[in-house]
């Protein structure tokens, strides 16, 4: 079974002096805008674009944004729709990494992207795009054994951003929650001068997940058991991930909502213990869903797990289960999967 990049376990736009971060960012925490200074000569300042400066702190990096990024590349598919749902596929030089296909809606402005790598590329090939930002979805994306640490991108002049959900390798251990897909969203259009765009998205996104728990009302949450993957342990999602987020709001109970981390193993034994009444697959890579499903069946242990033994099966491709822009249409495509009878 391959190994998803989450477990695998920067300037162009002008930073401000540290003496001025030192001001502003008491003002800023980690999401603020600051008038610029002029010139130490007493010329007066260039005028900065709207929004701008635009200072944010993310996974523990504090960045300041004089004017828009010009030339992105995105590392795994999560970020790259991100960008595409904010209209911004012209930013970008760059992609790599992709889960499974591309959300229709995107793949006309996702062709025009020139695809960097298969996976991810190496840094010198990702030099070579000449970008100004990049925007990792896991934190494998800047891996710093390959010299794409967002340190060494730092040095080379790259501004970087981690999707939120990973920034408990930058020492935040926060269970992630549709609030963190709503900042990420706002964040990320606030860098790219789009925060119109962004609050629309957000807006709409709040509609879809509200008309989902509308659908639910008075349902009995199932309990459910993620099968991601795994034969001698099950790899199964935490409660620190999105994941959990989804099927908590999709109507369900995270069976390992007690595992302190996003991704896991779990024993088997634990999995009969805990006796779901419906398994969630994760469907991606080169095993298939009937691959998995049929592993579930024919383990004699499992043989008296209420969703084996009924059949129980709820689909949902990775690419859903992540922090991104399918969040609010996976919650409702999962409650539809968990209560057919209560889900509109």
């Amino acid at each position: 079974m391959s190994v998803l990049p989450r477990r695998r376990r920067a300037l162009t736009p002008a930073v401000l002096s540290a003496a001025a971060i030192a001001v502003l960012l008491p003002l800023a925490a980690c999401d603020t805008a600051t008038d610029t200074a002029g010139p130490a000569d007493g010329r007066p300042a260039a005028k900065a674009a709207p929004g701008f400066p635009y200072t944010v702190t993310n996974c523990g990096v504090t960045t300041t944004y004089q004017a828009p990024p010009k030339r992105v590349v995105t590392m795994n598919q999560h970020v790259t729709e991100i960008m595409l749902a904010l209209g911004l596929e012209k930013s970008l030089v760059g992609t790599a990494y992709l889960d499974d296909r591309i959300l229709p809606a995107y793949e006309k402005a996702y062709r025009s992207v020139p695809v960097l790598a298969k996976e991810y590329p190496s840094k010198e090939k990702l030099l070579a795009a000449n970008p100004d930002f990049v925007y990792g979805g896991y934190a494998s994306a800047f891996d710093a054994k390959d010299g794409r640490s967002r340190d060494d991108l730092k040095a080379a002049g790259i501004d970087t951003r981690l999707n939120l959900e990973n920034c408990a390798d930058a020492g935040t251990s926060e269970p992630v929650s549709m609030g963190d897909v709503y900042r990420e969203v706002e964040e990320t259009g606030r860098t790219f001068g789009v925060r119109d765009r962004a609050e629309k998205w957000i807006a709409d996104a709040r509609a879809t997940v509200a008309s989902t728990a509308g659908g639910l009302k008075g349902a009995e949450p199932l309990s459910v058991f993620v099968y991601d993957s795994g034969d001698k342990t099950a790899f199964t999602a935490g409660g620190k991930g999105i994941g959990n987020e989804l099927i908590k709001l999709a109507g369900g109970r995270n069976v390992f909502a007690d595992l302190d981390k996003s991704f896991g193993d779990a024993t088997w034994e634990q999995v009969v213990a805990r006796r779901p009444e419906v398994v969630v697959i994760y469907d991606y890579g080169s095993t298939t869903v009937a691959q998995k499903k049929k592993r579930l069946l024919e383990d004699p242990v499992l043989k008296d797990v209420p969703a084996v033994r009924n059949q129980r099966f709820a689909v949902m491709p990775l690419s859903d289960v992540v922090l991104g822009v399918r969040a609010p249409g996976a919650i409702e495509r999962l409650a539809t999967q968990l209560h057919p009878a209560s889900a509109r």
